[in-house]
């Protein structure tokens, strides 16, 4: 399987998806929009995950590249890519389904309850993920649901955290795919956020963690053994 991803900046990487790529044999290919713009064939791809960012998506007048990375998110879905989005990159997908992003209530820093929702207990992309688990956070800006997306997944402070498309978009608000290293990357690049209110941890409480990045790992995985293994297709608008 062709699996290409979007990154956005350059502390933001796929983490352990990477190994779970390699692992299955997928080839990965990238698009660093940091560095450039290029896109690829959306034909020489089977798979599109889009990463993290510090940007928004209504950012365009700063990033100009963000019309263009919508519209390829757009065609994908359409053409029946499977197609993963994390924090920023599920808030792309939803405006990419002409959902409204915007700023949360609060953001959300370090690591925190997510609970899944009745439709995302009975969804096949949610099999084998705990009804609660931990997961880590940093984001600011949240959307709203989709039109015919189902919700799967709510926190304390963010009502929507995930949220699947038909049977082959999956967007999370929250992180299970970082490493320790990524952690650290983010505090030395976006410290500044942390503050002292309800919802963000210090950086210390962030990286003192026993078995955190042991088990969002194992979710991850889950998550993505699952998109591999859904092959229902849908015939092309």
């Amino acid at each position: 399987m062709k699996i290409h991803y979007f990154q956005h900046v350059p502390f933001e990487d796929l983490g352990t998806i990477r190994q779970w790529t390699e692992s299955h044999g997928h080839s990965l290919s990238v698009t660093q929009f940091f560095r450039n713009s290029t896109l690829p064939k959306i034909e020489d791809i089977d798979w599109l995950i889009v990463m993290g960012g510090t940007m928004g998506v209504y950012d365009e007048n700063m990033f100009p590249w963000l019309v263009k990375e919508k519209e390829f998110i757009s065609e994908a879905i359409r053409k029946n890519k499977k197609v993963l989005g994390i924090c920023l990159g599920a808030q792309l997908i939803a405006s990419s389904l002409d959902a409204r992003v915007y700023p949360n209530a609060q953001k959300e820093i370090g690591w925190f309850p997510v609970r899944v929702t009745p439709d995302g207990k009975s969804s096949s992309l949610f099999k084998n993920i705990p009804q609660q688990f931990t997961a880590f956070h940093w984001h600011g800006d949240t959307f709203d649901l989709p039109e015919g997306a189902r919700w799967l997944a709510e926190s304390e402070a963010c009502r929507h955290q995930a949220f699947s498309f038909d049977s082959h978009v999956l967007g999370l608000q929250f992180h299970l795919e970082v490493e320790r290293h990524n952690v650290e990357l983010l505090i030395q690049n976006c410290g500044y956020e942390l503050q002292k209110v309800p919802f963000i941890q210090s950086a210390e409480s962030m990286l003192n963690v026993n078995h955190g990045f042991d088990e969002i790992r194992q979710n991850m995985y889950h998550i993505l053994d699952r998109l591999e293994e859904n092959n229902s297709y849908r015939p092309p608008e």
